[in-house]
């Protein structure tokens, strides 16, 4: 499995075009004035309804939906690296963890992606003494270059009774293991399917 980004484009066929004089001139200003727009909206960072962000230092980038807004000074406590989350439903939200693996330099020697997708949902989705349950539904393996990425879905079940969905990216980098986490309530899970899964498989490291 590969993760691309499918982007598209106008595509107006002889057949499809039979306008002639001041039509095919309105349409053709209408179409530049449309591409320009675009071509605005990608330099800014914003690539079909989601924004870039980069963190140099850690060496990390990713897509998030626009309209988000990051999450400031956060705790050192909470683990997070990032955190960004809608302004609405605040409790959607994207975060990226990044936790040492010590003699471990790549994701394979971790385990497969079943195995390291349930002792994430142990360690980190659902930890003891959380209330929290976790369910892995999915792990597959993609790469992007050279590099293996592990793609992690969950059933969360938190302990008032509300359920999440969790949809993970998992890499090992520089003796780390970095993990970015899309959340959603599962009420929005099929609204935010494709957007969150979009954002996570665009989840990549430096190097």
């Amino acid at each position: 499995m590969k993760f691309q980004f499918n982007l598209s484009a106008f595509n107006l066929g002889a057949e499809g075009l039979k306008l002639t004089g001041l039509k095919l001139r309105n349409l053709l200003v209408g179409l530049f004035a449309v591409l320009s727009f675009t071509l605005q909206g990608c330099s800014a960072g914003v690539l079909g309804g989601l924004n870039g962000y980069t963190d140099s230092l850690d060496g990390y980038k990713f897509l998030y939906p626009t309209g988000w807004t990051q999450v400031k000074n956060l705790s050192e406590n909470s683990g997070l690296d990032i955190l960004f989350h809608d302004i609405i439903e605040q409790t959607e939200n994207i975060s990226v963890v990044i936790n040492p693996t010590p003699g471990k330099r790549t994701l394979t020697e971790l385990g497969s992606p079943s195995e390291v997708g349930y002792q994430l949902g142990k360690s980190a989705i659902a930890p003891e003494g959380s209330g929290r349950v976790a369910e892995l539904v999915n792990a597959e393996a993609g790469q992007v270059g050279d590099r293996i990425y592990y793609l992690l879905e969950y059933l969360v079940k938190l302990n008032n009774g509300v359920q999440r969905h969790n949809i993970s990216s998992a890499v090992v980098y520089r003796g780390n293991l970095y993990t970015l986490n899309a959340s959603t309530p599962e009420v929005r899970w099929e609204k935010m399917k494709d957007i969150l899964v979009q954002s996570v498989k665009s989840f990549t490291v430096d190097g």
